[in-house]
């Protein structure tokens, strides 16, 4: 059992490289496909919205980028994954934001919202917090 941590640029480039890290240590746990893919969608997702947002000012002409770090800890007791993602961007808590009414056809949604939705209701636990300057959001998944 252990922790593993990979810290990179928040860029979408480099998705795969943070999928790839996620893999290795989803492989070396023999998770099963399924928990593999709901765990590989929620740290895309949270990841893309990271790069996308989270160092961007609204308003400002900058692209600025900062780091994002990942770090991936299993447990024994009971089997289970927890990965945690850590920023130093505009204070964010995604788990704040109401909900997407899915009853409705995807063209009357209002537009947002849908990815952390599929966090929250894939991973058996997803928690927020802002610390010392950093957004923290951890979710965990039972295997």
């Amino acid at each position: 059992m252990g922790k593993r941590e990979l810290t990179v640029d928040a860029k979408i480039e480099n998705l795969n490289q943070v999928l790839a890290f996620l893999d290795r240590r989803l492989d070396e746990l023999e998770c099963s496909m399924r928990a593999k893919m709901q765990i590989e969608l929620a740290l895309e997702e949270i990841f893309v919205n990271v790069s996308s947002y989270a160092y961007n000012r609204v308003g400002s002409a900058s692209q600025e980028s900062g780091k994002v770090s990942i770090s991936v800890e299993d447990t024994k007791d009971p089997l289970s994954v927890a990965v945690t993602i850590i920023d130093r961007g505009i204070p964010f808590n995604p788990l704040t934001q109401q909900d997407p009414d899915v009853s409705l056809p995807a063209e009357d949604r209002r537009v947002g919202g849908l990815g952390i939705y599929m966090v929250k209701k894939s991973m058996d636990h997803v928690r927020y917090e802002f610390k010392d300057g950093q957004n923290i959001l951890t979710f965990r998944k039972d295997l």
